[in-house]
């Protein structure tokens, strides 16, 4: 796959709503194994493209009050992980797409979120999972 295309690599999180995030959490934890801490839980993995990189995939419930998806109505947010997240805006904004905030920084990667043309909210994350395993491995420890 050319490394140098704008696009989406897989998915970095799934966000949904939950009457009560810390039973659902629980719940996963003691039926389906879910190795749960106070966000959610994140699931690890090596890339395809280069099996000694790991890469994750958050898993976190929020109160049904939040208002972390919107301005979508949906009760769920899906997070892309992605490649060159300034040059995908760039794209994103010629096809007309529309973008909800700026570009944000952090040590364990980049961020902004955008709608799709049903209106639901995605976030784009460009990470940096070197720095986002010390945060995983934070929480466990």
């Amino acid at each position: 796959m050319n490394d140098d295309k704008p696009r989406v690599t897989g998915v970095g999180g799934i966000f949904f709503k939950s009457s009560n995030p810390e039973e659902m959490k629980e719940w996963y934890k003691t039926n389906l194994g879910l190795d749960t801490d106070p966000w959610g839980t994140n699931f690890e993995w090596f890339q395809g493209a280069d099996s000694s990189k790991k890469g994750f995939t958050q898993w976190s419930p929020s109160k049904e009050d939040t208002n972390f998806f919107e301005p979508s109505k949906k009760d769920f947010m899906i997070n892309y992980r992605v490649v060159h997240i300034e040059k995908l805006v760039v794209q994103l904004k010629a096809n007309g797409v529309k973008i909800l905030d700026e570009i944000e920084s952090y040590d364990y990667g980049k961020f902004v979120h955008i709608l799709d043309q049903e209106g639901n909210k995605i976030q784009l994350w460009e990470p940096n999972d070197v720095e986002y395993e010390k945060i995983v491995q934070g929480r466990t420890n």
